[in-house]
């Protein structure tokens, strides 16, 4: 099959983009995936694109523009508003599960000596696009490894390239494949479980890992993402060590606990986590007795982030180091300017309970806002207060690699101030 792109999506191809929108297909009107056209997630019709509108999910396709009779070669999606992922861009021989598969061995070998010992035995072992296999999210939790799709082009091939999986997997330690439900929140089975096995020994509901040295339980069968939010462990890092000398401690959404973990270890003396879940503060409450912290000398509220700031400084509670670290207020670029306003009551009501010397940790999810859209939430107008300055700014980790051209692949931002 053909594809026959715009002027604007070939242009995005030939940069290095991943991704061609519907709309970027000649003949299927307006632009492609480029640094104009932050769109993920919003639904699009199907069909468009001459010989490609016959095509099914995971079907391999040619890219072409006017002048360009070959610009590389992706997997058709008839259902997402990505319609191709980009995965060659040179006259290879074929897109095949082999080309695929040496694809995942080179973002596999990429890791290799990075996590030697057992200080960290959860990692991402292959970023999709950052990797350059457009999709295919890999994470490693010791001898487990769990493979989630962004879309469904790649399910109709995971029959041909589990063997490889299996084979270079193996060779790494890992025994257990399993394969998290399509989407960011998937219904699971009957009893909420959202985890297929694909090979090997049975996997196990819960798992304890380690991170830079500290114990973590991952909840595979029923967590979010693949489990956990490995692309904060770096920043996890960063608080244990802001959290020492600190006299109280708030980490808002703090779902499994990992940043609360990791205040307690640095010293903090008494860390509050706030999140709406209580099965997550269940979680959390094991990781601290796996790590030797007592979870009776510290607080688990369940409740709404926003309602409990206000009741707290209705209170007069004041806090010398918080971690702010919500879901994605911006599932698509449609609903950025109510995120952006989301994230400025976020902030501005943490900054009342901020105590003078404290410090703020904020981060954000979303790739539809960017660095500096979420700094412009952190200003003195939105915080109400001039006595705080940006000590640094971090995005995600080595194991989350990204592309020049992927905008949307440096989704990560995590803002300290002081």
């Amino acid at each position: 099959m053909r594809v026959h792109l715009t002027a604007t999506a070939a242009a995005a191809v030939r940069r290095g983009h991943p991704w061609v929108y519907r709309d970027g297909i000649a003949g299927g009107g307006g632009r492609a995936a480029g640094p104009g056209d932050r769109r993920r997630g919003e639904r699009a019709p199907r069909g468009g694109g001459g010989a490609a509108a016959s095509a099914a999910t995971g079907d391999v396709v040619e890219l072409s523009a006017e002048g360009a009779p070959f610009l590389g070669r992706g997997l058709w999606d008839a259902d997402s508003p990505i319609a191709v992922r980009v995965f060659q861009r040179a006259q290879a021989p074929a897109l095949d599960e082999r080309a695929i598969a040496e694809r995942l061995e080179r973002a596999f070998a990429l890791r290799d000596g990075w996590f030697a010992g057992r200080d960290t035995t959860a990692y991402r072992l292959c970023n999709g696009e950052g990797d350059r296999v457009p999709s295919l999210v890999i994470d490693r939790y010791d001898r487990v490894a769990v493979v989630r799709l962004d879309g469904g082009m790649l399910a109709p091939w995971l029959d041909r390239l589990l063997p490889h999986l299996a084979r270079a997997l193996g060779a790494r330690g890992v025994r257990s494949i399993g394969l998290r439900a399509r989407g960011e929140a998937p219904s699971g089975d009957a009893d909420g479980k959202k985890l297929a096995h694909l090979h090997g020994p049975p996997l196990p509901d819960r798992l304890f890992v380690r991170e830079t040295g500290v114990a973590m339980e991952v909840d595979l069968a029923r967590g979010q993402k693949t489990g956990a939010f490995l692309d904060q462990r770096d920043n996890r890092a960063r608080v244990r060590a802001l959290a020492a000398g600190r006299r109280r401690v708030l980490n808002l959404f703090s779902y499994a606990g990992g940043f609360s973990v990791a205040a307690a270890l640095g010293g903090a003396g008494r860390v509050t986590s706030v999140d709406s879940a209580p099965a997550a503060h269940a979680t959390a409450q094991r990781t601290f007795r796996e790590n030797g912290v007592d979870p009776a000398a510290h607080d688990f509220v369940t409740a709404d982030a926003f309602d409990f700031l206000e009741k707290a400084r209705v209170r007069g509670d004041r806090y010398d180091l918080i971690i702010s670290d919500p879901p994605s207020f911006a599932p698509s670029e449609r609903a950025k300017p109510r995120a952006l306003g989301a994230y400025r009551r976020l902030h501005a009501a943490v900054a009342r309970v901020l105590d003078r010397g404290g410090v703020l940790c904020a981060a954000s999810c979303s790739s539809h806002i960017t660095a500096e859209d979420f700094l412009a939430t952190l200003d003195d107008a939105t915080l109400e207060r001039d006595d705080l300055r940006v000590r640094a700014t971090h995005g995600q980790p080595e194991d989350h690699p990204t592309l020049p051209a992927w905008w949307e692949g440096r989704y990560l931002k995590f803002v300290v101030l002081e």
